[in-house]
């Protein structure tokens, strides 16, 4: 990962409903969401989902996908998984510490 997309992707997650939308797609799995789900869920209105949403979509961290006529947000966890590598990959002085902790939480690198 690039410093510019690492700084894109933090960005797009540094404010709370975007966070709290991508923690909710990361939870659901391949499956995702459609937008309905997300709103009832998190009780953000439409108009500032979907706002959010694109935002989550041009950093690259979610895809949507049109079935009919509805569009279904997924998590894209190989961008996550870049993201979580770039911020671990000097870390500890070498040591495997946070890979350690991070392969012990189900994050692959």
């Amino acid at each position: 990962m690039e410093p510019d997309q690492a700084v894109e992707a933090l960005a797009s997650l540094a404010q709370e409903h975007r966070l709290a939308i991508f923690r909710l797609l990361v939870q659901a799995g391949s499956d995702g969401m459609i937008a309905g789900e997300i709103a009832d869920n998190l009780g953000v209105p439409a108009s500032t989902l979907s706002f959010h949403l694109a935002h989550l979509t041009r950093s690259g961290l979610i895809s949507q996908e049109r079935k009919s006529r509805m569009l279904v947000y997924r998590a894209d966890y190989s961008a996550m998984n870049r993201l979580v590598a770039y911020l671990v990959e000097n870390c500890c002085a070498g040591d495997a510490c946070a890979v350690d902790l991070l392969a012990t939480q189900g994050v692959c690198l």
